[in-house]
């Protein structure tokens, strides 16, 4: 680096811009010093190569003419970049396309050639070539700077050298980076963290605006299900009063119709008619009641093992005299050994009455219907099979839901209120089997096949009961408690044909003054008298010496396994339901 000396100044004033004057002594020349001595003028090239900034001399056209070791330190690079172009040495980062630092630096330049004056950067970013020094020369190391570029002005105010001068200030820059990234970051957490306490809140308060609504939904939804059960309750009251009801005048007519048969030998067509539509109201006021515990799951069972043969004769025994009307065929097919299952026998002989009724119905006078009961591989399978209307295979399901009807509504429409089929699939359900409906359309027929469980083969068979009614011939004491005196009458009167002592009472007050002064064979009680239940009545009669000699028959409209419980456990010794045929009521009396 060339040395000049330093312009006159005889004013004794620094110059008028803050440039500097590069000048040099020889180091042999004396100068004057302080007090006591002379001293030796530094060398200025030492001083320069071993100053702690980072320095670098550059022409007014920006080539390299002295580099100082500091600055080699801070660039990674050797004197070799001396006579070349800084911006040769020093290129923009290819791979950064923000990269701004030759354009920035070039103006600082520019500012200090065309004004004369010192100009200072700001942080500057301004990578550095990687192939000396530092990296593995195949790219650039990112660097930040605090540049200051310095005129040098010559004897006439010209610029003739600049001094770049630098900070690596790398370090600094990356710390504040890291801590502007946590700043960031924690300001994001916190936006987030309120952001989710407000959702928080937002979310508390529908959940607690939602769970006051469920709670007032819950609150009328049990005001609605207990309007429900008590309306339930109360239609329930309502059909089992009603079925009650019906079952007395249906007693009282069929009694006497059985005593018009009675005075009427050779029969009249009258009493066919009769004895069928009464037999209609009773199946209708039977299906009503058993409708209603079907659909609210209240059928009850009394189980007992038996032979299914005896349920199928004595349906068969209740029904096939209407078959016989208007040249109808009824055909029972029975395998010869007994068919055991464990069943409640009168709600099985009730589904086969229920599918011989519907057959009854939906066949055309001159129809056949067949029975076929077989057993095999662990089932007992109960066909009953019609010519009559059939149906549309597509509705085999249907016909056992609640009021449905295999025939459309019209004038022609056989009489039934749609419940049966409902019934029988409940009972089989309860007994673990099934039902189902078979038909190949419309006018080819229906079949109708349940199958149910035998009972294991641990037992012997029951013996057979009887399924016509015999009368017999010896003369009992009967007394008779009924409060219907239509019914009533009609009782004695059969009764007293038959050759038995028969006595009325009204009330149960009555049936127990009477039973304390008289000896009575057998007592046939209704249990819904007017003062005090037939249980009461019972009760009474069995507390007395001679009560347990006595032969107690509870006649009722209630027949459920509840029902029937009661009485047993009052001291009745049977339970019959109304309408009573006679021949049932005759059976027990000779029993």
């Amino acid at each position: 680096m060339s040395t000049t000396s330093p312009p006159s100044n005889p004013s004794g004033n620094p110059p008028d811009n803050p440039s500097t004057t590069l000048s040099s002594n020889p180091p042999d020349s004396p100068s004057s010093g302080p007090p006591g001595g002379p001293y030796t003028v530094p060398d200025f090239r030492q001083l320069f190569d071993f100053a702690l900034s980072p320095l670098l001399i550059l022409t007014p056209d920006f080539v390299i003419v002295e580099v100082n070791r500091a600055y080699l330190a801070a660039t990674g690079r050797g004197r070799d970049i001396v006579g070349r172009p800084v911006f040769d040495v020093f290129p923009d980062n290819p791979a950064d396309p923000e990269a701004d630092g030759v354009a920035n630096l070039r103006r600082s330049l520019e500012t200090v050639v065309g004004t004369a004056r010192t100009d200072t950067m700001a942080l500057q970013r301004y990578d550095i070539p990687a192939d000396e020094g530092t990296g593995d020369g195949t790219g650039f190391v990112e660097r930040w700077w605090s540049p200051v570029n310095t005129p040098v002005l010559d004897a006439g105010g010209r610029v003739s050298h600049i001094i770049h001068r630098v900070e690596d200030v790398t370090e600094f820059v990356l710390v504040r980076r890291a801590g502007h990234e946590k700043e960031r970051a924690a300001e994001a957490a916190r936006t987030r963290a309120e952001s989710m306490e407000i959702d928080l809140f937002v979310r508390a308060r529908e959940i607690r605006e939602v769970n006051e609504q469920l709670r007032r939904l819950n609150g009328d939804l049990d005001a609605a299900g207990h309007r429900l059960r008590e309306e339930q309750r109360a239609k329930d009251r309502f059909i089992a009063t009603l079925s009650h009801e019906l079952r007395n005048p249906l007693a009282a007519a069929t009694a006497a119709t059985e005593l018009l048969g009675l005075d009427v030998p050779g029969g009249h067509p009258a009493l066919s008619v009769l004895e069928r539509q009464l037999g209609i109201l009773a199946r209708m006021s039977n299906d009503l009641l058993d409708g209603t515990r079907a659909v609210t799951g209240r059928l009850e069972l009394v189980p007992e093992r038996m032979d299914l043969r005896s349920a199928v004769e004595s349906a068969c025994a209740d029904i096939r005299g209407l078959f016989g009307h208007e040249g109808r065929v009824l055909e029972i097919r029975l395998p010869d050994h007994p068919v055991l299952v464990d069943g409640d026998r009168l709600r099985l002989a009730q589904v086969l009455t229920n599918l011989l009724s519907n057959a009854l119905k939906y066949t055309q006078p001159g129809g056949r219907t067949a029975i076929d009961l077989s057993a095999g591989e662990g089932r007992a399978r109960l066909t009953v099979q019609d010519d009559g209307i059939g149906f549309d295979p597509g509705q085999a399901e249907e016909l056992f839901g609640v009021f449905m009807r295999a025939a459309p509504a019209g004038p022609q429409t056989p009489e039934g209120l749609g419940l049966g089929l409902s019934v029988v699939r409940t009972i089989l359900d309860l007994h673990g089997g099934r039902i189902s409906a078979h038909s190949d359309g419309p006018g080819t027929g229906a079949s109708f096949t349940a199958v149910l469980p035998l009972a294991a083969s641990d037992g012997a068979p029951p013996p057979a009961r009887p399924v016509t009614a015999r009368r017999g011939r010896k003369q009992l004491a009967v007394l008779i408690v009924e409060d219907n005196t239509d019914l009533a009458a009609t009782y004695r009167t059969l009764l007293d044909r038959q050759g038995h002592h028969v006595t009325v009472v009204h009330t149960g007050a009555d049936a127990v003054t009477a039973t304390e002064g008289h000896l009575f064979d057998v007592v046939v009680c209704d249990l819904g008298l007017p003062d005090m239940d037939g249980y009461q009545v019972a009760r009474a009669v069995r507390s007395r010496p001679q009560g347990a000699s006595l032969r107690l028959i509870a006649v009722s409209g209630f027949s459920r396994g509840t029902d029937r419980t009661l009485s047993r456990e009052a001291g009745f010794d049977a339970h019959l339901a109304k309408p009573l045929p006679l021949a049932d009521l005759l059976d027990l009396l000779e029993a």
